[in-house]
């Protein structure tokens, strides 16, 4: 029996899964968690490409694993075997639906294993004919990727169909119109406004009742969106969705309850947090916690969206709340249950009633507030560079940030003196191996002076809002490292006030 719709007076709410969500609880989201929502909200949902119980294993990595065999003809059965696994597991999903249905969809499951066939075949006959040339551009490797996500929302509309959702799958890998000028800096405020006005345009064609599954990869982008953003560019399609909508929240559905203090596996003590700010969320992110993709905070902060990051196993569960904060901008909520108002509000003079106040992010309680959580980064290659030469120390601290930025490397954290800099990074590895990678580096960076390269060293980072007015709290951190028996080779606090790591 189709599910009946209420009128469209709802808010919006975006729902982004991964791929691993999707590959193992599929019927648990479709099933439950959209319908439970469908009550009281309008839904959007944001889809990853299908992963199994492994992301290496997933349809992504698949895909880029058949652009490798795009440079060697000899790799065409290679090529071929990847492409027919990822329409077989697509198979398998469509075969399970099947199965969880009352026999009343196969004309709908037929057109989804067509749809399924027709996109890996048109993806194959592409990349053999890419395979003949020897080569891929930036942009058709986006292209096979972005099929990914594409299969995946086309099982999901087929799972909301065959339970009375009108679903509606939305691509967005040609929302950016050719005219469009794009350099490797233009990925800034004006173009992703460009882009939520794309995607309101879209979604104003659907009925009124539809819920819009739209896949993660937008496009076309230059040199390319995996170059670009990196593999976690589905958060960032889902935030410019919210902002396109000014939804009342985006959620981020994963395996996990939320946010913790510090990583459960390795702290079992480790307590769920009911709220972070984006900037906290965006420092767990980038010193070693999967939050939320770094280009997200700057959407939804300027859009005035809350995040909310939900287990998909246990949906019944409050989250984590990601509140966008800015320094004299506050989201007003209830102390008592969290919930947010419809608008930002600016801060007075006197501290804001409500939680974010509550919790000492503002306010009198600011500088009794302890840190928010803790984090860590293994596999960390510690560099430290020599002058060689009695210059300038502007003149050597540039010479060595050109010599990073022709290599592509970025370094997590940084301390320099006068005539030394010592980088910390974690990812010098370009495609052929760690220790290549570090070969590369030093030999480069000896132009600079004398190298010393330190390897399997760990970043520990320790968050929260307003760290610098903390009085203590960084000898509290060094003496708990000591007690440890834990040497500390580097020292940095961010310009953000927001780490000491």
């Amino acid at each position: 029996m189709p599910l009946l719709l209420p009128q469209d007076d709802r808010p919006w709410i975006v729902q982004k899964y991964g791929g691993t969500s999707l590959g193992k609880l599929l019927p648990q989201i479709t099933e439950t968690i959209i319908p439970s929502y469908l009550e009281t909200n309008k839904v959007v949902v944001v889809c990853s490409a299908i992963s199994g119980t492994e992301k290496a294993k997933g349809t992504t990595s698949l895909l880029l694993k058949a652009i490798e065999c795009v440079i060697a003809p000899s790799r065409q059965a290679e090529l071929n075997s990847i492409i027919n696994t990822i329409q077989d597991e697509h198979f398998k999903a469509i075969k399970a639906l099947r199965l969880r249905s009352d026999g009343g969809h196969e004309k709908l499951f037929n057109q989804a294993e067509k749809d399924v066939q027709n996109e890996c075949t048109e993806l194959k006959s592409f990349l053999s004919a890419a395979q003949t040339i020897g080569e891929l551009s930036p942009r058709s490797k986006d292209r096979v990727v972005s099929t990914g996500e594409k299969l995946s929302c086309l099982i999901v509309v087929a799972a909301l169909r065959s339970k009375g959702i009108p679903a509606h799958l939305i691509s967005l890998s040609n929302i950016v119109p050719p005219t469009t000028k794009q350099t490797r800096h233009s990925l800034n405020v004006a173009f992703f406004s460009s882009i939520t006005s794309q995607i309101r345009i879209l979604l104003a064609s659907l009925p009124q009742d539809a819920v819009p599954v739209i896949t993660g990869f937008f496009g076309p982008i230059l040199p390319s969106l995996l170059q670009t953003i990196g593999r976690g560019y589905t958060d960032l399609t889902a935030a410019l969705a919210s902002v396109s909508l000014g939804a009342e929240e985006l959620q981020i559905w994963k395996e996990v309850d939320g946010i913790f203090t510090a990583d459960p596996r390795k702290v079992p003590s480790a307590r769920l947090l009911e709220t972070v700010t984006l900037e906290e969320a965006s420092e767990l992110t980038f010193f070693g916690s999967e939050v939320i993709h770094p280009a997200v905070a700057e959407v939804v902060r300027r859009g005035g969206v809350r995040v909310r990051v939900l287990n998909v196993k246990f949906p019944n569960g409050k989250g984590t709340v990601i509140w966008p904060s800015v320094e004299g901008v506050v989201v007003e909520a209830s102390a008592e249950d969290g919930n947010v108002s419809s608008g930002m509000t600016t801060r007075s003079n006197s501290p804001a009633n409500g939680f974010m106040a509550a919790n000492g992010y503002y306010g009198a309680n600011q500088s009794r507030r302890a840190p928010t959580a803790l984090t860590s980064k293994d596999a960390i290659v510690l560099v430290n560079i020599q002058s060689s030469r009695q210059t300038k120390s502007h003149g050597f601290l540039a010479h060595v940030f050109n010599t990073l930025d022709q290599l592509n490397a970025v370094a997590d954290l940084i301390t320099s003196s006068e005539q030394s800099v010592s980088l910390a990074l974690s990812n010098v590895d370009s495609g052929d191996g760690v220790e290549a990678g570090i070969k590369r580096l030093v030999q480069a960076l000896e132009k600079c002076g004398k190298v010393e390269v330190q390897r399997g060293m760990a970043i520990v980072s320790v968050i929260g809002h307003k760290m610098r007015n903390m009085v203590g709290i960084a000898g509290q951190i060094f003496s708990t490292l000591a007690s440890g028996g834990v040497n500390i080779y580097l020292i940095g606090q961010g310009a953000s006030e927001i780490n000491i790591s």
